[in-house]
């Protein structure tokens, strides 16, 4: 018998052109326009480079070059020194304290050394009088006239070592030349020259023969730098760097990279760096909340939130930026703060410090989106 299952013609799938043609859907007609199109660039987010409103590519050269020299002396130290070159841009005073032998006159004048400027430096001591900051007048026996003799504080980087070793009224002296850069003595008006920056040195520990800085006093420094203790690489490479002096000066090789012309340009150029509305709304933020905070007894005031503000431009500007960021406010708003600020009696005897009720306030406040 034969097999029929050998003649049955085995089934095929359908592909006559009639039934090929059916119309298109949307989801084919975008499959097909994907398949023809050219693909698409992919943007990598962290090549993008923003083209700069301000030249900073001078500044950022200078700033590198001043900190290339100071490194030639100090190890370490690297947010002392940013904050040192903040303060010299934003046109603002700095208050070192730290312990003795942690070298903060010796920082300062490495500083000084690098810019082709006038530098002075005031031992300040007990018996140490206005006059001898300011100057005085002194009768010409020629002209039968008297003539003024600038003190030590005239020149464009003063260096005051010790400061609360002075009694109130030599420190009294500093306020108006540290706030608005002239010096009022018999009748007579001096405008600083340009830069003025007045570096001084305190030792937090040491009380005998010392006078608290009144709070006026402290609110015309821009910063309070903290100067801590090296870590243990940090003092190895120190006495590296000493035994290999032998009989040379610490600062032999220091060379000055900058003008007093080119600061000043710089400083103005600082001045342009862009702000947000919601980051000037971020920084009264903070400074109002020092004035509401229970752990506080004396809130900063409103020079603080100016000095907050003008540092914050610093930081974008060492960092090539012509925008500040929240993370410049909160890198200045340390340093501004702690010295501006007293904490309650009740919170100090619990230990409680200045940095840790700012470091509370500035983690509560929302960050400007």
């Amino acid at each position: 018998m034969e097999n029929t299952a050998e003649h049955t013609p085995e089934h095929t799938p359908d592909t006559t052109p009639s039934q090929k043609s059916e119309p298109l859907t949307e989801a084919s007609t975008q499959a097909t326009t994907a398949d023809t199109a050219p693909p698409i660039p992919q943007l990598d987010s962290e090549n993008i480079a923003f083209e700069s409103r301000l030249d900073l590519a001078p500044l950022t050269a200078k700033v590198n070059a001043i900190r290339h020299e100071i490194s030639k002396v100090i190890v370490g130290q690297h947010k002392t020194i940013d904050r040192l070159l903040v303060a010299l841009l934003s046109n603002g005073h700095i208050l070192l304290e730290g312990v003795p032998g942690v070298a903060k006159t010796l920082t300062a004048k490495v500083l000084s050394q690098t810019i082709d400027t006038t530098y002075s430096r005031i031992q300040f001591t007990p018996d140490l009088m206005p006059s001898d900051i300011l100057g005085t007048s002194v009768f010409n026996m020629q002209t039968s006239n008297f003539d003024f003799k600038k003190g030590p504080i005239f020149a464009n980087l003063v260096l005051i070592d010790e400061i609360n070793r002075a009694p109130a009224k030599t420190q009294a002296a500093l306020f108006e030349v540290m706030e608005e850069r002239q010096i009022t003595i018999d009748n007579l008006q001096f405008t600083m020259d340009q830069p003025f920056l007045v570096i001084a040195t305190q030792n937090p520990i040491e009380q005998e023969g010392t006078y608290r800085l009144p709070e006026a006093q402290l609110d015309r420094f821009l910063f309070k730098i903290e100067v801590e203790y090296p870590s243990l690489e940090e003092e190895i490479d120190i006495l590296v760097k000493e035994h290999a002096l032998v009989d040379q000066a610490k600062t032999a090789q220091i060379e000055k990279v900058i003008t007093p012309s080119e600061i000043v340009t710089f400083q103005k150029l600082v001045k342009q760096i862009v702000v947000e509305e919601k980051v000037m709304e971020y920084i009264a933020k903070i400074v109002h909340n020092t004035r509401t905070n229970p752990m506080l007894y004396l809130g900063a005031s409103p020079r603080a939130s100016i000095a907050i503000l003008n540092a914050a431009k610093g930081y974008a500007a060492i960092n090539a930026r012509d925008f500040v960021t929240p993370e410049d406010i909160k890198e200045a708003a340390y340093p501004v703060l702690t010295h501006r600020v007293i904490v309650s009696p009740e919170r100090e005897m619990e230990g409680v410090t200045a940095h840790d009720i700012i470091q509370q306030i500035v983690e509560t406040i929302d960050i400007p989106r």
